[in-house]
């Protein structure tokens, strides 16, 4: 007979998030959800504690992205929901495991409409708008199982953010009756019939100038989308949260946006597209609401999703399940021989790709690089902010998942500062490059004291043109008279001071140099404010 838990359903809760292998917890305790704290102290889980929901929401976010498991929210019932919801969306946009873990009132109060504390009128019917999995346990018998669930789909269907609510009351119920957590193994999809990759095989063989489109999705599989590519002798061109599945030196990477005029063509010139695990969405591909990307010819989708595969662009061929494991499969199969010159072919786009770019674009991506070049480790976290915004352009990152931001999907503010915290926890033995604008940080300010909770090896890179630079210029060029994106700043220095941070000014390159190397060496919380007008010229 299974051994049974006589603790609450709080405790057995924390249990059963160790058993599912996870280390580590964003959350910020409130009255309603203490009772998910209870025996903390005894589980081998790290809690981060945020300084806001959506600040908790962005760290689980940077970490789950680095760390390739699910980021762990808890919040409390309401505001702690409202607060979480911009994290949640930008998760869902990109694709993210989240999994936040809220209270709710008590059965038979929330929904009433009464006014109790923190009540919402449909908590799970808002949270239901904005993640891949929603569900309100009312009996503590339901806990496994949707724990089960959830974990399930983190491991084997398209990512996304989980959120799962318990009755204040629930939580502080005795959990006896509810069986020893045994987690199941749940393996990677595949089940692409055989006929189906041999088609692909043939008709990647038979084509003269294959090309690979690369998303996110394909950020695990980097050893084998490199050796198919080597194989078919097929251009790499890959999307912003897929940059650095071919390093920067690679003769067939390309990390030019696709919706680059000199890319577009590219992807149009070729005779066999094979998209892996990319939404071949506006944010990526029609970065500026130009024009939607073209059909792309004879085209050939590795997805996860089977709703997905069918958006933006229908396939020829669909092959559905987790993109290694199909690109492993077709490394196995005849993908025939031909002459390599498609090197040349890309060499002769980065060249017209980056000329291109505007030149204080191509200003902002040689910052970056100078980064990239002193730190080759580093793991880049970006806002929506200028240097982002070039380097979502045309920035080669030095290797799978060093470079992502929140500029692309949902595209909100404030998230490289606490995803940055999420980030360094991942990877403690690696540097972290906040890259966020004088603006933009300000909405999520507050989190900058929980990388000296964390000790994270962080510089906070402020890029600083005195207020929302980016807009600005985007009224600029639509003849609208700038209006209400000039303010002053507040002084960083004294901020820095204020949390006992090292800070330092950089207005040219000499400088920015002296403190990549400052920070190289000591290894600690470095502020670095960067005068913009300086790097625009």
């Amino acid at each position: 007979m299974a051994r049974v838990h006589a603790a609450s359903v709080g405790t057995y809760l924390l249990e059963s998030l160790a058993a599912y292998g996870v280390q580590h917890i964003f959350g910020i305790p409130g009255v309603h959800n203490v009772e998910l704290y209870r025996g903390l102290e005894r589980i081998a889980i790290r809690h981060v504690v945020a300084r806001h929901e959506q600040g908790l929401g962005f760290m689980a976010d940077g970490y789950a992205r680095v760390s390739g498991r699910p980021g762990v929210c808890f919040t409390i019932t309401g505001p702690g929901v409202t607060n979480i919801a911009t994290a949640l969306a930008q998760a869902r946009a990109d694709s993210i495991p989240l999994l936040v873990i809220a209270s709710v009132n008590r059965r038979g109060q929330f929904g009433s409409g009464r006014g109790f504390l923190h009540e919402l009128p449909d908590q799970h019917g808002f949270a239901a708008q904005l993640c891949a999995l929603t569900h309100t346990v009312l009996e503590a018998a339901e806990l496994p199982e949707i724990l089960a669930r959830a974990f399930a789909r983190f491991a084997a269907a398209r990512p996304g953010p989980a959120f799962i609510e318990l009755p204040i009351d629930l939580l502080q119920s005795s959990a006896a009756g509810l069986p020893a957590l045994a987690p199941a193994l749940v393996a990677r999809p595949g089940g692409v019939p055989r006929s189906a990759l041999d088609e692909a095989a043939r008709q990647l063989a038979r084509a003269r100038t294959p090309l690979i489109l690369a998303g996110g999705g394909a950020l695990r599989a980097a050893a084998p989308l490199t050796a198919l590519a080597e194989r078919l002798d097929a251009p790499v061109v890959m999307t912003i949260n897929a940059r650095g599945l071919l390093p920067p030196a690679h003769p067939l990477g390309i990390s030019y946006s696709p919706s680059l005029a000199p890319v577009r063509a590219l992807i149009a010139s070729s005779d066999a597209v094979l998209a892996v695990g990319t939404e071949l969405g506006p944010t990526d591909y029609d970065m500026y609401a130009a024009s939607e990307l073209p059909q792309p010819p004879g085209l050939i989708r590795i997805d996860i999703d089977a709703e997905q595969m069918v958006r933006n662009a229908r396939p020829a061929l669909a092959l559905l399940g987790d993109a290694g494991v199909i690109i492993e499969a077709l490394l196995a199969c005849d993908l025939g021989r031909r002459a390599a010159n498609a090197a040349a072919r890309v060499e002769s786009l980065r060249r017209v790709a980056a000329a291109a770019l505007k030149p204080a674009m191509r200003r902002q991506i040689a910052l970056l690089e100078a980064i990239r070049e002193r730190l080759p480790r580093a793991i880049m976290v970006g806002d929506s902010t200028q240097p982002v915004y070039a380097g979502n352009l045309g920035f080669a990152a030095a290797e799978p998942g060093s470079w992502f931001n929140s500029a692309t999907g949902f595209g909100t503010l404030g998230y490289a500062l606490p995803a940055s915290t999420g980030a360094g926890l991942a990877a403690p033995d690696r540097p972290v490059i906040c890259l966020v604008g004088d603006g933009g940080v300000q909405f999520t300010l507050g989190e900058l004291g929980v990388l000296r909770d964390v000790d994270a090896w962080t510089l906070v890179v402020v890029w600083n043109n005195r207020g929302y630079g980016e807009i600005k210029s985007f009224m600029i060029e639509a003849g609208i008279a700038p209006a209400a994106v000039d303010f002053a700043p507040p002084d960083f220095a004294l901020i820095a001071q204020a949390y006992g941070y090292a800070y330092r000014r950089a207005a040219g390159d000499a400088q920015l140099r002296q403190v990549l190397e400052e920070f190289a060496q000591r290894r600690q919380i470095m502020v670095m404010e960067v005068v913009a007008a300086a790097f625009d010229a």
